[in-house]
């Protein structure tokens, strides 16, 4: 991911699994909302406001690895924005 234009903004994640990525998205984003409103003890957001974070970075992209080529696939910020809803629909069941 890459937060502003500034490329030193670059960030590397690297988890293992999906899931795993997903709620790794969903921390960064729960550590600004704190960031942002330190007096508000329970901050309580929709996945609307998670796709305007995840929109509002200059970049954000997964490499996720296919044992069946062995070799990373691309995926693009529209692909985790599904796959983060997905994740948390399971999560609320």
């Amino acid at each position: 991911m890459q937060t502003s234009q500034n490329k030193a903004t670059r960030t590397f994640m690297d988890y293992d699994s999906i899931s795993q990525a997903m709620d790794g998205i969903c921390g960064l984003y729960e550590r600004k909302l704190r960031e942002l409103n330190p007096a508000i003890r329970n901050i309580s957001y929709d996945i609307g406001d998670l796709y305007n974070f995840i929109d509002g970075l200059t970049d954000m992209s997964a490499l996720v690895y296919d044992h069946s080529i062995q070799a990373y696939l691309p995926y693009d910020r529209q692909w985790i924005k599904q796959r983060t809803l997905r994740h948390l629909q399971k999560l609320a069941h």
